[in-house]
């Protein structure tokens, strides 16, 4: 069907080049790393080659103090250039001096040449302090180069939309011009709060005096439904041909950046929980809760080659996932819709580039077009109301280079407007995402592919996206399976092979 632009909030991603790690000062990045990290390689040479169309992707990501990065990095590079050349002279004057202090000592003429050598050893002194000098600041600008580079967000797909509006794409299991029944007659609280408390699917006083808010428990059918769902989205990624893996949930703290996760947003709100160290092990590498399976998955091959004939690699792993999500708590966040600690399963693939493309290559664009087939399979499947839209720029993170998401139709995210008309727009909330990151993530990890005959040396392109995020789903399938007149959810089909047959939740309400 034909793209149309939808309307979007502003972007919150402006300013999103933190001063700690986007700084352009010689002050080095302090997040310490463990001897075996490999070190980053961003495209230093695409960058100098192509500057404006770095600082305009940049002005386009929200990521506007990055901007003038592209253009400094070429002056740095310049400088570099000029103390290489400036450290020919003295070398070679060094190495003269040398032979001239050879001669003069040859032959027993030591003593005899005394004064001249020492002479020549103090110029050979001055000239070497000179060079080791512009070397050190050498090596300073080449570090400097680094950081601004790595700071920089991924360019932006061909397709993706500039500004801050997604297009639409398609829709599943729903017809705009005939919407679902609840949205003009709502007679009750459709609310999966309401809902999960009422049938005893979620407990929230437990929790908010075991962790607080943000934290909850799934109970009786609830916590059933939490483990269909899991298994449900790995078989149909399974029958894809993925291979599934159980990954750890803890990382150390630079896999998560290099993955593109900031520490903190936009206000310096703390989004992702690094672990405590006592003082003895303030030394060691920092470690932080994974807030996706991405960032352990995408390290699988961190500093390691995968052999080309085995791409593309396709994963898919079910994880307890850990977000500080700062920020506003409203009536669209209520319940399981932001919450701090989850069930997601993440599907996650490497694709050889044996183009030299920066942006995708035919391999990534077909691991990416079956990563979205397994999505739509399982939504649709579940009977939700869903849209599929393709992010804009100004939605994207550092690392995505596209991005679409499916979005859900949630009965208590529904508004009316000022004449008390439903709004449907409002009423739609994000349950997967699909990424392409092309090289951003490989180059940071040091994973890299080759040609058979070992040749060709080259960072593959990594895709992601959400299989499952339980939370959001299970709130779906109770506000839109909710069955008012019998007061019972009913359970999707395809989840009552794992849930013993049953096929509603709950009964008659009195």
């Amino acid at each position: 069907m034909m793209a149309t632009r939808l309307p979007c909030a502003p972007s919150k991603r402006l300013c999103q080049c933190l001063r700690r790690q986007f700084s352009s000062s010689p002050v080095k990045h302090q997040t310490r790393r463990p001897p075996t990290a490999p070190k980053p390689i961003p495209n230093v040479r695409h960058i100098r080659d192509n500057p404006d169309l770095y600082s305009n992707n940049s002005i386009d990501r929200d990521y506007a103090a990055c901007a003038e990065y592209p253009h400094r990095i070429v002056q740095l590079a310049q400088e570099t250039v000029r103390l290489s050349e400036s450290i020919k002279e003295p070398r070679a004057k060094l190495k003269e001096i040398e032979r001239s202090i050879g001669q003069l000592a040859a032959g027993g003429g030591a003593e005899k040449n005394a004064e001249q050598i020492a002479s020549l050893r103090q110029e050979a002194q001055k000239l070497k302090a000179d060079s080791e000098e512009a070397v050190r600041r050498k090596e300073e600008l080449e570090d400097e180069i680094q950081r601004l580079a790595l700071a920089l967000p991924n360019l932006s797909h061909p397709t993706t939309p500039r500004g801050d509006s997604p297009q639409l794409v398609s829709y599943l299991n729903f017809d705009p011009n005939k919407p679902p029944s609840w949205v003009s007659q709502r007679t009750e609280d459709r609310s999966h709060v309401t809902i999960g408390t009422r049938l005893g699917l979620i407990d929230f006083t437990s929790s908010n005096a075991t962790t607080g808010w943000g934290w909850y428990f799934l109970t009786n059918e609830g916590a059933l439904l939490e483990q269909a769902l899991v298994n449900y989205a790995i078989s149909v990624a399974l029958r894809h041909g993925w291979k599934a893996v159980s990954p750890p949930s803890m990382v150390y703290s630079y896999i998560t950046e290099a993955c593109g996760y900031q520490p903190r947003d936009q206000h310096g709100e703390q989004q992702i929980w690094a672990i405590e160290q006592s003082e003895k092990d303030k030394v060691k590498p920092q470690r932080s809760l994974a807030g996706t399976a991405e960032i352990p998955l995408a390290a699988m091959y961190a500093g390691r080659d995968i052999p080309v004939t085995s791409l593309p690699v396709k994963l898919v792993g079910a994880s307890r996932c850990y977000r500080a999500e700062a920020g506003a708590r409203g009536v669209d966040t209520k319940g399981l819709y932001r919450v701090h600690e989850f069930t997601k399963v993440e599907l996650f693939g490497w694709a050889d580039r044996a183009t030299d493309s920066t942006t995708s290559s035919p391999q990534t664009d077909e691991l990416y077009d079956e990563l979205l087939q397994i999505q739509t399979v399982i939504l649709s499947s579940l009977g939700l109301p869903c849209r599929v839209l393709e992010m804009p720029t100004g939605d994207l993170g550092a690392s995505a280079t596209r991005k679409r998401d499916i979005e859900v139709l949630f009965p208590s995210r529904l508004r009316v407007d000022d004449g008390g008309k439903p709004d449907l727009e409002t009423a739609w909330g994000e349950v997967t995402s699909a990424s392409i990151c092309g090289d951003y993530q490989t180059r940071r990890l040091g994973t890299r592919t080759r040609d058979v005959n070992g040749k060709n040396p080259r960072y593959p392109h990594t895709v992601n996206g959400t299989a499952m995020a339980v939370p959001r789903v299970l709130a779906a399938i109770l506000e839109n399976g909710w069955d008012e007149a019998r007061g019972v959810v009913v359970v999707p089909e395809v989840l009552r092979p794992w849930m013993g047959g049953l096929e509603v939740i709950g009964g008659k309400l009195g």
